[in-house]
């Protein structure tokens, strides 16, 4: 059976002067996913989900969204969507009820259907404790999910969020990943930014990996690790001197690994090669660990996340 596209973006592009923030991209998302972009600070993503939620216009390149285009479209496709950007924009001088009661009227919701769909909202994201408290006072993790709350006051077909859980204490940020879960089960489409990678292998059922504006790899993110990297991967550290003589080592029986810096990462099929290699370097300083998509980016982008600029 096809699968509904709801989103398509047909060579993208967003340049700031001389800064391309976004090359031409071709994306393709589908109803009912959960879809991931991921990437370091820099690469992009933040100005991508701009562009999908309409702040800021393309360059270059056609967008469409639930078959509409968004240029032609606008006020169309922005009534089909909800959005939490990084900055969820609240009005800190009133309650979280007045926030919501604001925010249906820029979409038109009738009075008696907002007061509804509100309350419904409100014991949706376990509010209803916070309802009359004014939001300056409010803990992040009550601020984001107010800001969802928010983003679903329209009944979307679509729901964009860029980096919901920046910021957030380790129980908050749980809490809203099985919220986006259930979510995806009932609602339909949802488009996330992060650079958490375990948040990304947590609650997405495929991912785009972006660097400098470009997509590196995309796809469901375990096949992803398996494919691109294996079960389990080797850490090596090594003194210059000592590097070449173990890569020839490794390389002569067929192992595939990567160099970062001063440490060699040595991507494994299966755990069963874990101790050929063990027992090639010796007693060198050794971990290993289960794979992870951090990896799959390494392989692909040729850096690790941590040296991209902010």
């Amino acid at each position: 059976m096809e699968r509904r596209v709801i989103v398509e973006a047909k060579g993208l592009t967003k340049k700031y002067g001389d800064r391309l923030a976004v090359d031409k991209l071709q994306l393709e998302v589908y109803q009912g996913e959960c879809f991931g972009i991921l990437g370091p600070n820099g690469a992009g993503k933040s100005t991508l989900m701009k562009m999908l939620y309409g702040s800021s216009a393309l360059s270059a390149g056609e967008l469409f969204i639930s078959g509409l285009n968004t240029k032609a479209n606008p006020r169309e496709v922005k009534a089909r969507i909800g959005v939490l950007p990084q900055d969820e924009g609240l009005d800190l001088e009133f309650t979280v009820r007045d926030n919501l009661l604001l925010y249906s009227r820029y979409h038109g919701i009738d009075a008696n259907v907002a007061v509804s769909r509100i309350e419904d909202l409100l014991k949706l994201m376990r509010l209803e404790d916070s309802s009359e408290q004014y939001v300056g006072v409010l803990s992040g993790g009550l601020k984001r999910r107010l800001g969802i709350a928010r983003a679903l006051l329209n009944y979307p077909d679509l729901l964009l969020m860029d980096e919901p859980t920046t910021g957030l204490d380790p129980q908050a940020r749980l809490w809203i990943w099985n919220f986006l879960k259930k979510v995806k089960s009932e609602m339909g489409t949802i488009i996330i930014t992060t650079h958490y990678m375990e948040e990304a292998e947590q609650i997405c059922d495929r991912v785009a990996i972006m660097n400098r504006g470009q997509i590196l790899a995309i796809g469901n993110p375990r096949e992803m690790i398996k494919e691109k990297i294996g079960s389990n991967v080797v850490e090596i550290q090594l003194a210059k001197h000592e590097l070449q003589y173990y890569l020839t080592r490794l390389s002569s029986q067929g192992f595939q690994y990567q160099v970062i810096r001063d440490q060699v990462n040595v991507y494994l099929a299966n755990s069963a090669q874990v101790q050929s290699v063990l027992s090639l370097v010796g007693n060198l300083q050794v971990t290993t660990r289960p794979s992870s998509l951090s990896d799959v980016f390494l392989k692909v982008a040729g850096h690790d996340l941590r040296d991209e600029p902010s």
